[in-house]
């Protein structure tokens, strides 16, 4: 086999890039380790800045997207049970951010992939990348138990933190940074209304939580828990009536409980590897950097990715221009960083930590209280929250 782009991972950020790729004339093959069902079972997270969306429109693939999607004009921030808003739409001129499931944008790039009839592989195993730093760099793989190779010009290492593509970097090149955090968000996902029309990022002494939403009809609650909890730790009850104390009084009284339809631990980590590029292997999404989920970057993060190096390639193969490969890492990890910073700076800001001494906390109280009464800092907030430009 041979294509022009192999793409390793058919999360969003391999299928969008695939997509964006089609639509320029650019051949591409993804090759997913999981199955179909996998893939488009797993629960992500749901917060779309505007210029993802705008990515997803561009890419053709934002039709259910402005059906079902929530559109969402500010957010409200909690402290010890008491909220006020943050409106980012008029502290942003006009931006707004988009609550739609990154399962749903999942399953809507596998559908127009497989209507445009892209080679997408799932279950390919033993997946390894080689000769990267050549001119003529391919995967082998096995399918079905047989054993294949993709001979490519590019690799586009899409694959998640604990993928091989990062891997194929050489340990000596790469330089890594990492901080992994002392609890995790305990979340449940109910079919039941939301709680608020908007999200509520919630700083209580017992711990941060999260009332976020999937649709009107589908909830997706979270609690910070330490690393030793256990799900078998916090039946449902146990869940809602946690989640109603740490939210405060307002939202607990528009809260409507109901089974957990999926319910899990995640932990937390802020992670970057530099550089993104090594020979004809560029590295986008989460293969190249983690964030804690406060703040919603994870995704939007990966889309910005995928539009420098969309952007890169497709100049590449229609003006034979190498300047956007050659600055593609550069120009990524500038944003990166500053959403990774973002991300750091608004989980220390809601969360309790182990070694938190009362000064702290009378610290963090007080830069909540200085929030609420600036409108200066109120925008630097809604800036980084519906998202920094692309570059």
């Amino acid at each position: 086999m041979r294509t022009q782009v192999a793409i390793i991972g058919a999360g969003p950020a391999g299928l969008l890039l695939s997509q964006l790729l089609h639509v320029a004339g650019v051949s591409c093959v993804l090759l997913e380790q999981r199955d179909r069902a996998y893939v488009e079972a797993r629960i992500r997270a749901g917060v779309l800045e505007a210029g993802t969306v705008d990515l997803l429109t561009r890419a053709g693939v934002d039709e259910r997207l402005r059906r079902e999607g929530l559109v969402h004009d500010g957010f409200k921030l909690g402290l010890d049970g008491e909220t006020f808003s943050i409106d980012i739409k008029a502290l942003t001129g006009g931006s707004q951010v988009v609550v739609y499931g990154q399962t749903e944008v999942t399953k809507d790039l596998i559908l127009a992939c497989v209507a445009r009839q892209t080679p997408l592989i799932f279950e390919a195993l033993d997946v390894a990348l080689h000769d990267v730093d050549s001119d003529a760099p391919y995967v082998s793989f096995t399918q079905d138990g047989e054993a294949r190779r993709l001979g490519c010009d590019f690799i586009a290492g899409c694959d998640g933190f604990h993928g091989v593509s990062r891997a194929a970097i050489p340990e000596a090149l790469r330089e890594t940074y990492e901080r992994v955090y002392p609890f995790g968000w305990l979340g449940i996902l109910a079919d039941v209304p939301p709680c608020d029309d908007e999200l509520i990022y919630s700083n209580h002494a017992r711990g941060f939580a999260l009332a976020s939403m999937r649709s009107h009809t589908r909830s997706r609650y979270y609690i910070q828990c330490g690393m030793g909890e256990r799900l078998e730790d916090w039946p449902d009850t146990r869940l809602w009536d946690e989640l109603a104390l740490r939210l405060g009084p307002e939202a607990a009284a528009g809260m409507t409980t109901g089974p957990a339809i999926e319910k899990s631990i995640a932990p937390l980590r802020s992670f970057v590897s530099e550089p993104l590029r090594h020979g004809r292997l560029f590295l986008a999404g989460d293969s190249a950097h983690i964030v804690p989920p406060t703040g919603a970057k994870g995704l939007n993060l990966a889309a910005a990715d995928i539009r420098v190096l969309a952007d890169a390639m497709i100049g590449f193969y229609e003006k034979g221009d190498t300047e956007g490969l050659d600055g593609y890492s550069a120009k990524a990890l500038a944003r990166v960083w500053k959403a990774s910073r973002f991300s750091w700076w608004f989980t220390s800001l809601t969360h309790r930590f182990p070694d938190m001494d009362p000064l702290a906390r009378k610290m963090q109280l007080a830069e909540l209280d200085y929030i609420r009464g600036s409108r200066a800092a109120q925008t630097t907030m809604a800036e980084n929250y519906v998202g920094l430009p692309f570059g």
